[in-house]
């Protein structure tokens, strides 16, 4: 299916890839449910759905694919620009997503009491937690298609590569405190979020480093992205087993190696099939995860209630992340300059992609569960498709940059 849809969308449709194969892959997944509603025997349908079902979407990509895409996308991150933008990024990344996640938390909670739905200001943190940080994925694949100066450009990829793990990490305690699980002191939950973050970076930096001097042994490509590889799978599955950020720890060994490792540790040649093979590897991950995105909508089977909760999400995680991109920005200006526009296009480009949806598909079942996906999905759809679609138009309008030439 990627492939075929890929083929149309570059033969006749031309829009950015992964928001062609989101919409194609939802397209196909509504014309399955209308063709079941239509013929309920239909087999094509059944074996979908129980395609999809055996799938867990959640540990597939938390426990699989996320790894090779934080390291693809760390790889290309221009280090001393990330050192020049560290105080915009750090806090964008850590006290920017907390405060985006207790924002959303009141003003969905509040929405909740109007409609008459039974979800606790915990739950809506649950969410707030899930749906605050931005998607590398989804915001690798956006900035793709469109030109930004670099200032601007690291500061967005930045914010995204990092800020995910600490969403992982913010909605791991929210949902212990939702269930009752763990324990709900606000100290020590810092306290474990800050260890997780610094012990990640530590153990990133750490394998980085190691990788850079088996470098430095050799010249064969093959054995030297073959080691990138071990970096990026072993070094997720080490952070997770000693319990740190496995996504913080991928992106600071990914960060040290496309900037140490390949330019004074590789030959030219090396150099050329290292950037070529993560560069094949991001796009047909991104590609089969953009149509997954899009099929999950027949497994999910929403109802009245949890759609109409969905719609009322979008605005609100809108409205949550401007205040905190202002917000932001006018504590870093006495610091930092911002290029012209700057807020409105981090609050633009912030989209939402598979991390959020496969954190609300890890969610135990129940009412809050239907409620949480229906907002998540929305979102992420609102965000990848209308926000990713618009956002070379505000880019124009804010700054004087041209979009970027797709014929390049």
């Amino acid at each position: 299916m990627t492939a075929g849809f890929s083929w149309l969308n570059r033969r006749f449709i031309r829009l950015p890839e992964h928001i062609a194969l989101l919409l194609m892959g939802l397209g196909a997944a509504i014309v399955l449910l209308v063709a079941e509603r239509l013929i309920p025997s239909l087999w094509p349908v059944s074996a979908v759905e129980s395609m999809l079902r055996r799938i867990d979407l959640e540990s597939t990509l938390m426990d699989g694919i996320l790894a090779f895409l934080l390291f693809a996308a760390a790889i290309t991150v221009d280090w001393q620009e990330l050192k020049r933008r560290s105080l915009a990024i750090a806090l964008l990344a850590t006290v920017g997503v907390v405060f985006s996640a207790l924002l959303v938390a009141a003003m969905l909670f509040v929405a909740a009491q109007i409609f008459g739905l039974s979800l606790s200001f915990a739950w809506c943190f649950v969410f707030g937690a899930l749906i605050a940080p931005t998607d590398p994925i989804a915001v690798s694949a956006v900035l793709q298609h469109v030109t930004l100066p670099d200032q601007l450009r690291v500061d967005v990829k930045g914010e995204s590569l990092f800020n995910d793990g600490v969403g992982v990490v913010l909605f791991s305690l929210a949902l212990s405190m939702a269930t009752g699980s763990g324990d709900t002191g606000v100290g020590l939950a810092t306290l474990e979020m800050l260890a997780e973050i610094a012990g990640a970076l530590l153990l990133g930096a750490a394998i980085g480093f190691a990788a850079l001097h088996a470098f430095r042994q050799i010249d064969d490509y093959s054995v030297e992205v073959l080691i990138s590889l071990a970096v990026a799978m072993g070094g997720y599955a080490l952070a997770e087993a000693v319990a740190v950020s496995g996504p913080i720890t991928v992106v600071a060994s990914g960060v040290l190696v496309g900037n140490v490792g390949a330019t004074r540790a590789m030959s030219e040649r090396t150099r050329a099939y290292f950037y070529g093979f993560w560069r094949l590897i991001d796009d047909l991950l991104n590609a089969g995860l953009f149509v997954l995105l899009g099929l999950e909508v027949l497994v999910l089977h929403f109802q009245a209630t949890p759609f109409l909760f969905g719609l009322v999400a979008v605005p609100v995680v809108l409205i949550a992340r401007t205040v905190t991109v202002t917000a932001a920005l006018a504590m870093l200006g006495r610091w930092l300059n911002f290029e012209r526009g700057a807020g409105a296009i981090l609050v633009w480009a912030a989209v939402r992609g598979a991390i959020s949806a496969a954190l609300a598909l890890s969610l135990p079942s129940g009412t809050e569960r239907e409620l949480i996906l229906a907002a998540t999905y929305a979102v992420i759809l609102f965000s990848a498709i209308v926000q990713g679609l618009t956002l070379e138009r505000v880019i124009r309008r804010v700054t004087d940059t041209p979009a970027k030439d797709e014929s390049s």
